[in-house]
């Protein structure tokens, strides 16, 4: 486990004073409303935190709340945002990691790599159950540490309203086997030796021959893709499942598996310009119920996915999981992989690896042709463009004495604009991890200034002001993130004071029923930076079904990018914003270089 010193060094998280947030809720507000409905606005939120309002009346609780509990919002937030959305985790909620190709293109390199991954995966948990894993910093301060250890054996279970999530994680006596599937067939790979030791990579590479030697045949019944369906549904097929005794057996080794490795069949060849958009979409949804959907378990909160030809990364459910732990697991694997194997394999036979079977009665074969059909259709209506920008990276930027992560919001905004002629409501994310039990917090844009600057840049004004415009643009978002890092951002705290209400029994507060609580929260534009320390793209789908959602990961001399959109929205259209992302980019470089 993680050490107690590295919990004890990591503050609790505060509550935002009440007045505070209500004034940058409302200066969030301005670029986004006419002055007549923001005025209206203002009059909703000044009563709610007015002496003797009722804002005032749920603060106090709250600061109760941030006393008697390990963090004030982090379970309301699980609760509210991933347990009770009912939408499918496929494409709407499990983010994607999409990974630099490696250098085989065959079933015999896929085989010793996954071996290498599950080896490097293992060392990880090691460090993190001994409690020898690093403490991490930001901006000098430690971060908290807890969400490491809640990455292996755990799961999400679909209920009829709501999910929940179970650890069988114990350091000492937890599971001792991953998921391994193939051809649509899931199998129980054992991975420590009797005396507690993991098996070694050439003693899991020989497993995975034999798991290989026993799934030559697809799977009929792709029994993973009931786990894409929407929750209620899900919930109800897996209520059905359970009735069973071997399906249940089978469905609980999956659920306490350390993590699951997909297995995956080689895809369609295409073009190079095409291949990062294409690989991107099968480690996110596995490519349709005629390609390797099958081979996913959406639920589990690790899976690792290894193709054929060489392409690889990782698929994580929300609910346990956020991006920079992830990084952390990831660059600890990619530097174990480049590490040779010296471990002597012990001649010790190994158990055959245990294929889990599953009993299919008629119910349970109507719900996976309900789940086929849905899922396709979700896949067909995803539009996903990947690309690597390489005018410039992080190293540009900074020797313009700005923020790069801000700077590419300036650039996002502005390409959205181009296409929309409107801003909207936009969310990037901020790491909650100073404090104990933090996870993240909204950062929004766009702000006054950027929309100066965007209504600026496309007149024929002096270059000087478009500069200027640029930089405060930046210094303002750069100040938001700098808010919601120190936890003294808006949105978590305005869902805590909601929740709250609830929880008193009290009617919903007319500041969330307004209309401009609504457009507020209504993101259109959903925005992530995953710094990686290498070219790996992120994907995830938009939050709303009129908007998109853009991934980036910044390296010094480029940048990867990821944009999604629905087909079935007309308005949106993700190539077209990552065109005009481009030209964005391009344009601003432009503005500090300008060409003779």
């Amino acid at each position: 486990m993680i050490s107690k010193q590295a919990h004890s060094s990591v503050p609790p998280q505060p509550v935002p004073p009440l007045l505070q947030t209500l004034q940058r809720y409302l200066t969030a507000l301005e670029p986004l409303l006419p002055p007549d409905e923001l005025q209206h606005t203002r009059k909703i939120v000044q009563k709610f935190g007015c002496p003797g309002g009722l804002g005032e009346k749920l603060q106090p609780e709250l600061i109760k709340r941030a006393k008697h509990s390990h963090n004030w919002i982090s379970d309301w937030w699980v609760q509210w945002a991933y347990l009770e959305c009912r939408q499918p985790l496929a494409v709407h909620s499990n983010p994607a990691i999409s990974l630099p190709k490696r250098d085989f293109t065959d079933w015999r390199g896929q085989l010793v790599f996954a071996s290498k991954l599950i080896a490097g995966v293992l060392d990880f948990k090691a460090q993190v159950d001994s409690g020898k894993l690093a403490l991490e910093y930001m901006r000098g301060q430690p971060l908290c540490m807890e969400l490491f250890p809640q990455l292996f054996s755990s799961c999400r279970i679909p209920g009829p309203k709501h999910d929940h999530v179970v650890h069988y994680g114990r350091p000492r006596r937890g599971p001792a086997h991953i998921t391994v599937v193939r051809n649509y067939q899931f199998f129980q790979l054992d991975v420590y030796n009797s005396d507690g030791t993991p098996l070694t990579e050439s003693q899991i590479h020989a497993q995975l021959l034999r798991i290989r030697s026993q799934s030559w045949k697809t799977d009929k019944q792709p029994m993973g893709i009931l786990t894409s369906e929407h929750r209620h549904t899900w919930g109800q097929a897996y209520t059905r499942l359970l009735r069973d005794k071997i399906n249940k057996e089978s469905v609980r080794l999956i659920e306490k598996s350390i993590f699951t490795l997909c297995l995956d069949s080689p895809v369609m060849r295409i073009s190079d310009e095409k291949y990062s958009s294409r690989m991107a979409a099968q480690i996110l949804h596995g490519g349709g119920t005629f390609s390797n959907s099958g081979n996913r378990w959406f639920d589990k909160t690790l899976q690792f996915v290894v193709g054929e030809d060489g392409s690889w990364g990782l698929l994580y459910e929300h609910a346990t999981a956020e991006g920079p732990p992830i990084s952390t697991l990831l660059d600890h694997v990619l530097e174990y992989c480049k590490k040779p194997d010296r471990v002597r394999a012990p001649l010790i036979p190994l158990p055959m690896p245990k294929k889990l079977y599953f009993y299919i009665n008629s119910e349970i074969k109507w719900d996976l042709e309900m789940a086929k059909q849905n899922l396709d259709i979700l896949i067909n209506d995803l539009d996903i463009k990947c690309f690597n920008f390489q005018r410039f990276g992080k190293e540009f930027v900074k020797q313009l004495k700005l923020s790069p992560n801000s700077f590419i919001q300036v650039a996002i905004q502005l390409a959205y604009y181009r296409v929309h002629s409107e801003v909207c409501a936009a969310c990037d994310i901020a790491s909650l991890r100073m404090f104990r039990g933090g996870r993240t917090d909204y950062i929004r844009s766009p702000t006054n200034q950027m929309l100066s600057f965007i209504r600026a840049f496309d007149d024929d004004d002096a270059r000087e002001a478009k500069v200027q415009l640029l930089r405060e643009a930046v210094d303002a978002y750069s100040i938001l993130t700098e808010q919601s890092l120190m936890g003294q951002g808006i949105d978590r705290h305005l869902l805590g004071l909601k929740l709250q209400a609830i929880e008193e029994g009290l009617s919903l507060p007319r500041i969330f029923m307004d209309t401009a609580y609504g457009l507020a929260t209504h993101w259109k534009l959903r925005t992530g930076q995953v710094p990686t320390n290498t070219d790996s793209v992120m994907c995830f789908g938009p939050l709303a079904p009129d908007g998109y959602a853009v991934c980036y990961n910044p390296q010094q001399d480029h940048v990867h990018f990821s944009v999604t959109a629905f087909n079935c929205c007309e308005e949106t259209n993700a190539e077209k914003l990552a065109l005009t992302l481009e030209r964005s980019l391009r344009d601003l470089q432009e503005l500090f270089q300008p060409t003779v």
